[in-house]
């Protein structure tokens, strides 16, 4: 079965002909790449469209990639450069924090009765409600570090910085999503008194 395939072996299949192994690997990267599409443009069309053009960008340029460092990381410095190619010609500002309905997301909830679930789910929702209000910058590298479980050195490769300044970035990036994650728990908690 492909999928058990490493990324490498992936590569060299597509390389060679076989568009089954590319499809693989998109499965393999998709969510991930749609996540970072989405800390850029905060909406799910704008991000789609995103990840449909790195992944076309990749299959492009495939030839090129050459081991040095993981495909994934690799994959998301094309997310990277993709997004704020896009962020620029959309003129979108994804600094500004005043808006708050830009970053209200509705979260399709299931029934269930299992208080450890709906406290997984609580906290997943306030924490990706924390980032969505982070500035792109700070939200790709919280999100590359901890869903992408990227090392400061791949971070650093895929952003083109060095790994003390993504170091110092993720820091900094921490500190931000606390103050934003206390500010909204607050919040949250005066309505429910």
């Amino acid at each position: 079965m492909q999928s058990k395939l490493s990324d490498i072996e992936l590569i060299e299949q597509t390389l060679a002909g076989d568009q089954r192994a590319y499809a693989d690997l998109i499965k393999r990267h998709q969510r991930f790449v749609f996540t970072l599409a989405l800390r850029f443009a905060k909406g799910r069309e704008d991000a789609e469209e995103i990840a449909q053009d790195c992944f076309i960008k990749a299959y492009r340029s495939l030839s090129s990639f050459q081991g040095q460092s993981k495909f994934s990381t690799w994959l998301y410095s094309i997310v990277y450069t993709t997004a704020m190619t896009f962020l620029r010609k959309k003129r979108i500002n994804t600094d500004s924090i005043d808006d708050e309905g830009t970053f209200i997301q509705v979260e399709s909830h299931t029934s269930s009765y299992d208080v450890n679930n709906a406290e997984n789910k609580s906290r997943s929702f306030y924490l990706s409600q924390a980032i969505e209000q982070l500035t792109a910058d700070d939200a790709t590298i919280i999100t590359m570090f901890y869903k992408g479980e990227q090392s400061l050195e791949e971070i650093g490769q895929a952003l083109g910085m060095e790994a003390n300044n993504v170091k110092v970035k993720l820091f900094r990036a921490r500190q931000r999503l606390k103050e934003k994650l206390e500010r909204n728990l607050k919040h949250e908690a005066k309505e429910l008194i």
